[in-house]
């Protein structure tokens, strides 16, 4: 490893970079070299992410323009005639240098190149690839991760991110450039065209479009929203959409309204995160909203808080989310007369069953894929001619609706979440009382997620070895219940624990392990694709027969999630 790291920072110190970049290697501690140069940034099958700075392992100019370099050349040998790109970037510091980076290694390839001229959010990068008919595309981005990330997403002609063939395709030729005197980095700026705001209006335009109600948000336009983008691109995008679906009184959370790679008010720029919402909850109890709404840096991700059936503000998870935006746009398509024999919804096999549920109940088939919304994007390119996408969504607060764009897409979420807190308001119910029924209805799920992060060189491994130990030896009960399956993603296949019986998953291969108990439970153990991370997913459920029994059933299923957690030692 040493022999690796030593080789790699002489290779860097005696090459064709700036002197900055050399000067910031030659002041690193042994430790920062290391972390810098013992391995390549990865080029994965969703593009690169990781920490800026100079190194082989470390998002900058050389390794962004070396991906760009093989993603380019693929796209050369794969596609004939005239071949364009679109290129998007978020707020993070570098953002619009990598992007113009990667806009010219393109170019410089002889690939035409339409660069936004300032931030804009991950799903209109995928909208903008379909409707200027490019056969690629690349968003500067690195999600919600903390200010010292950015990230490269690769998307194809379908507007989606990369899926097979071209996935393994492109990284086979990004690990063909081995060093960065292969990248041509200038010489085609005559091929860069500036996207203007006209595309903007068509994208907003469009997703107006995707209302159902119109005629209830007029009832209801004056429904008191805060908003804030946590200093992201969706400044740009969800008060202009929320006006065009007729909505009046946006409140927007000024702290951080203005975009700001440092994330200056919050520890993770992530909707996920209480301490992230806090502004927006304190500004929503200060104007006794109806909703507060918040999305990450790139757009694609919305975390709300609505009241509960005490009055008191509360943070709604990712699954509770897109039950309630699930449900309402199957409900309100039904009872509009938009519902046909061909819908369908998708969501991930982390996310819970109580989607598929009232989907059945509904007569809506709900397809499962792996996680990532690749695999949701790729369904509906395989189905599109024959069936009718409704909605899509996955329990990390990222949803889709309608087809037009084939990422996540929090600019339509937090619109379509306002239009049905409209609706629930006409009906003199709050968006928590439509939980509630739901839960009364259907059936009462709850689910819990862990992360466990494992940093540095040994936090991969580590994460693959808690991998192979559930394999080796797979429990039988948890929480004093048995365990009826083990569905091996990796491995593709579902195993009887008690027969021993194996049946295929007919999925792409996935080192994810789903543990069915007898009651219904289920735990997911999944290592994160973008973070260093392992992530367990708990899912329980009992039923509810009345909201008198509401509470009860809540805590039971609590008591439920926590023995789960002790008996495994999470």
């Amino acid at each position: 490893m040493q022999t690796i790291i030593a080789a790699n920072i002489e290779k860097w110190l005696n090459g064709n970079i700036e002197e900055a970049l050399k000067t910031e290697i030659k002041a690193m501690t042994e430790e920062e070299k290391a972390e810098s140069f013992y391995k390549n940034l990865e080029f994965g099958t969703g593009g690169l992410r990781g920490i800026m700075g100079a190194g082989t392992n470390r998002m900058n100019k050389y390794t962004i323009g070396m991906a760009t370099q093989g993603f380019a050349n693929y796209i050369n040998t794969q596609v004939a005639g005239e071949k364009s790109v679109a290129i998007a970037y978020d707020v993070r510091n570098n953002s619009k240098f990598f992007a113009t980076t990667v806009a010219q290694v393109f170019a410089a390839n002889g690939i035409k190149v339409y660069l936004y001229s300032d931030v804009r959010p991950t799903p209109q990068l995928s909208y903008t690839i379909r409707t200027l008919g490019c056969c690629a595309g690349v968003v500067v981005t690195a999600s919600h991760n903390p200010k010292e990330y950015n990230g490269y997403k690769a998307y194809w002609a379908d507007g989606a991110q990369l899926m097979a063939p071209h996935d393994k395709n492109v990284i086979t030729e990004v690990n063909k450039i081995e060093n960065f005197d292969g990248v041509k980095f200038t010489g085609g700026e005559a091929n860069i065209f500036e996207v203007d705001a006209a595309m903007d209006e068509k994208y907003q335009n469009m997703l107006a479009s995707l209302s159902i109600n119109p005629d209830l948000i007029k009832a209801q336009h004056n429904l008191k929203i805060v908003y804030t983008p946590i200093h992201g691109t969706g400044i740009n995008a969800v008060p202009q959409t929320l006006k065009k679906f007729g909505f009046t009184n946006v409140n927007i959370v000024a702290e951080q309204q203005t975009p700001d790679g440092n994330f200056s008010t919050v520890v993770y720029p992530n909707p996920e995160e209480a301490e992230a919402m806090s502004l927006g909850l304190k500004k929503a109890k200060e104007l006794d909203a109806d909703i507060l709404l918040g999305t990450d840096p790139d757009a694609d991700r919305v975390g709300i808080a609505i009241k509960n059936n005490k009055g008191e503000w509360v943070l709604m998870n990712g699954n509770q989310t897109g039950v309630l935006l699930f449900n309402y746009i199957i409900e309100a398509r039904k009872a509009k007369g938009l519902a046909t024999a061909k819908d369908y919804i998708c969501k991930t096999i982390v996310t819970t069953y109580l989607i598929d549920e009232f989907a059945t109940q509904n007569n809506i088939p709900c397809i499962n894929t792996l996680t990532g919304f690749k695999y949701i994007a790729q369904i509906i390119g395989e189905r599109e001619a024959e069936y009718n996408f409704i909605c899509g969504g996955e329990e990390s607060f990222g949803y889709m609706v309608g087809d037009k764009v084939r990422d996540k897409d929090a600019i339509i979420s937090v619109a379509m979440i306002c239009e049905m807190a409209a609706v629930a308001k006409n009906e003199g119910k709050t968006l928590y009382d439509k939980l509630m029924d739901i839960h009364v209805k259907y059936g009462f799920y709850k689910e819990h997620l862990i992360s466990v992060t494992k940093k540095g060189m040994r936090g991969a491994d580590e994460i693959a070895d808690m991998m192979q130990a559930y394999r080796s030896n797979t429990p039988t009960t948890i929480n004093g219940r048995d365990v009826v399956l083990l569905h091996d993603y990796k491995l593709q296949q579902t195993t009887n624990i008690k027969t021993g019986e194996t049946t295929t998953i007919a999925m792409p291969s996935s080192n994810v392990l789903q543990f069915i108990l007898s009651d219904g439970s289920k735990i997911s153990a999944r290592p994160s694709g973008t973070e260093p991370k392992i992530k367990f997913y708990i899912s329980v459920n009992q039923k509810c027969e009345n909201l008198e029994n509401y509470e009860l059933t809540s805590q039971q299923l609590d008591e439920k999630i926590n023995l789960i957690i002790k008996d495994m030692n999470l």
